[in-house]
């Protein structure tokens, strides 16, 4: 099937990615998953997570705590509010760690502080990130025309490739995944 295609990429050397006997082009070797806990978030978990067995690739999982202008009015008002919205990803992220885990993955967590766009291509950058991968919330028709997306954003910001997950991976074909690949 994807037999030959290999024959004038660079990546048939050690200079670059190459092909597995399965097909599969090694190219990426450090994805970055953003996770947020939400559906979309965990649509992007799950296929980043399967292209990542697949790849054999090393797995960042970064969760962002948007640092909003309503979330520090809200902390001005009432002491520890960001405080309480960090427990609440920290916990959002140690989820998504299991659920890697369940699929044999050994994923880098990382929590932070920000504008979401901002910090996944500035942690792309200090990992050195060849796939980031995110979800995608849609909009209303309003919204659409009000400006460019996150998506748009995030992709002039990051110096790697950005896959925007929308396979909808069901629990039944997540949990049959974790037993075919996992461990």
């Amino acid at each position: 099937m994807l037999q030959g295609l290999d024959a004038g990429l660079p990546g048939t050397t050690s200079l670059g990615p190459a092909w597995t006997k399965q097909g599969i082009l090694l190219m990426y070797k450090r994805i970055l998953l953003a996770y947020d806990g939400s559906v979309e978030g965990r649509t992007a978990l799950r296929e980043g997570a399967i292209l990542a067995k697949h790849a054999q690739a090393r797995v960042y999982l970064l969760s962002i705590v948007s640092e909003s202008s309503g979330l520090l009015a809200a902390e001005g008002a009432f002491a520890g509010v960001v405080d309480k919205e960090q427990e609440t990803y920290r916990t959002i992220l140690e989820d998504g760690v299991a659920r890697l885990k369940e699929l044999g993955l050994e994923p880098v967590a990382e929590l932070r502080v920000g504008e979401p766009g901002r910090e996944i291509a500035s942690f792309a950058r200090e990992i050195a990130a060849d796939l980031v991968v995110v979800g995608h919330r849609r909009r209303s028709g309003l919204q659409r025309w009000w400006g460019a997306g996150a998506g748009v954003r995030l992709l002039d910001l990051l110096d790697c490739s950005l896959l925007i997950a929308r396979q909808d991976i069901s629990d039944s074909a997540w949990a049959a995944t974790i037993e075919t690949m996992g461990r």
